[in-house]
């Protein structure tokens, strides 16, 4: 990674320039282990969101949710919004728990989008087919 500020060449995982000391921010990829320019928003090698990584702005990554968990917590406990507290949809997850899924009505469109694949999580990011 080249500083910006002194345009020295730094190893890439660098947090600090090697000649004046400067932080260097980059983006890295928490599925692959890649480091990147700062604009980078998502991997070229894998397609994953990369994450900011920078000594003065730590951010934390938040990963995607699976697609066959969140089915089966629906099929399971979706009257009680178990599935959509999974995904990070806390103000549904409450209504879902005190409505019974709005009366099986939702219960069973969210089965129908999970199933398809249309359902997202609280970032609007599709579920993942991990196997």
């Amino acid at each position: 990674m080249d500083c910006k500020n002194c345009g020295t060449a730094n190893p890439t995982n660098a947090t600090f320039c090697t000649h004046c000391g400067a932080s260097i921010p980059h983006c890295y990829c928490p599925r692959c282990g890649q480091y990147f320019d700062n604009n980078t928003r998502y991997c070229p090698r894998c397609g994953e969101p990369t994450v900011t990584s920078s000594p003065n702005n730590a951010t934390y990554y938040n990963p995607p949710k699976d697609w066959l968990v969140a089915l089966l917590l629906c099929i399971f406990l979706g009257g009680l919004g178990v599935h959509r507290f999974y995904c990070g949809k806390i103000g549904t997850g409450i209504l879902w728990l005190l409505t019974g899924g709005c009366f099986g009505i939702g219960w069973l469109i969210d089965v129908i989008l999970i199933a398809c694949g249309s359902f997202t999580d609280n970032f609007g990011r599709p579920l993942i087919n991990r196997s």
